[in-house]
């Protein structure tokens, strides 16, 4: 299996791993369809092979260590920390899902955890949303209290927004929950209703980190949310989900919001239908509306399109919420290598920014594993 960094990693810092239960939350890569969730639209993302893991043990307070970040956290387990208050930073995402999980009535159970996470910081494939989840099924588990997927997720979606101020929507947290191995997961974020979509054995799915890191929090993604809020107010509707291509001909984010709405559903057609082709052309027309509607690109993400497509990859965007961060592209699997290797080349000797790519797997979303020390496997299933 893939998911064996994290996990090993752990084992190696604990030493004894005996009494421990252990959680993993992936993160996501989204297909297509961005800035629509919270429009109350559709987004087409998979769950990925690359996981936030945590080892946990009862205990009084709430504190996690990081093996990545070489720093602890230590919170109340009945929630009443406020997460602006507290430091390390990445400890706010854990404050706000105690909290959040408080409310809806889970028992003040605390746990002594590490944690760790195989997930790229800052390059847009959700490491906040990954460790939010896994804290929230870990802490779920441990206090024998159970909630929904989608009460879960969208517990974490508000701890996110307690922890950074980003009103950010429920996509990365709900497809960490109910990812599918093999499978795009089609979901409505009115809803929150999701099914899903195989993905063709012949496509290959190529991430490229960009290099240019981001947090949202540092960038105009609220502005963006707002705007659109503003404009479906303005049009009398309850989303931009709402509104008809015709009502916002003239409305450059929301054009953008309904376009990738309509790109979405085409999307899930070219993948029911095995159409590779058709599923690129789509993804190439979400990198140009985002780029010059929604106006969340950079020169240098879409560098990295172009030299991805140059290279031989049927459509390529950038995904998550732009100014930086990761480029999707999908490609034949048995051509990602050289796809990769020719348009990293390209991409550094024109940008001078060091990308880094790997290929995805659609995975299951997150629950409990069970650690096998003798081989270093992980598997799914409770500890």
């Amino acid at each position: 299996m893939t998911r064996v960094g994290a996990p090993a990693r752990l084992a190696a810092a604990l030493g004894r791993t005996e009494g421990m239960s252990w959680f993993r939350a992936p993160g996501r890569v989204n297909l297509v369809g961005d800035h629509t969730d919270y429009n109350d639209g559709f987004v087409l993302p998979l769950a990925i092979d690359r996981d936030c893991v945590i080892a946990v043990r009862p205990a009084g307070p709430v504190r996690i260590r990081s093996l990545d970040l070489g720093d602890s956290v230590e919170v109340a387990a009945d929630g009443t920390d406020d997460p602006a208050s507290v430091d390390p930073a990445w400890g706010r995402y854990v404050a706000g899902v105690v909290a959040e999980l408080a409310e809806l009535g889970r028992p003040a159970v605390g746990i002594d955890a590490v944690v760790a996470s195989d997930v790229p910081l800052g390059s847009g494939l959700s490491s906040s949303a990954a460790l939010e989840v896994a804290c929230a099924v870990a802490l779920s588990g441990v206090a024998e209290w159970q909630a929904d997927e989608r009460t879960l997720a969208t517990a974490c979606r508000a701890a996110e927004e307690r922890a950074t101020g980003v009103p950010c929507g429920i996509m990365d947290q709900l497809v960490s929950l109910v990812g599918q191995a093999g499978a795009a997961m089609l979901i409505d974020c009115r809803s929150l209703e999701a099914r899903p979509v195989p993905l063709p054995r012949d496509l290959g799915v190529l991430v490229v980190n960009s290099g240019m890191q981001r947090s949202l929090d540092a960038t105009p993604y609220a502005d963006r949310r707002r705007a659109c809020a503003e404009l479906a107010e303005k049009l009398g509707i309850a989303a931009l989900r709402d509104a008809s291509a015709s009502a916002v001909a003239d409305e450059p984010l929301g054009r953008h919001v309904v376009s990738e709405n309509a790109r979405v559903l085409a999307a899930e057609r070219a993948l029911l239908d095995e159409d590779t082709v058709r599923l690129g052309e789509i993804l190439i027309e979400s990198h140009a509306s985002l780029r010059d509607d929604f106006r969340v690109s950079t020169p240098e993400l879409d560098v990295l399109v172009e030299k991805l497509v140059a290279a031989g990859a049927m459509g390529a965007r950038l995904t998550g919420g732009g100014f930086g961060g990761a480029v999707i592209a999908v490609c034949p699997r048995d051509a990602m290598r050289g796809i990769s290797d020719v348009a990293t080349a390209r991409y550094h000797e024109e940008t001078g920014l060091e990308p880094h790519a790997f290929v995805c797997v659609a995975a299951d979303g997150a629950g409990p594993l069970t650690y096998r020390s003798g081989d270093g496997d992980v598997v799914p299933g409770k500890s």
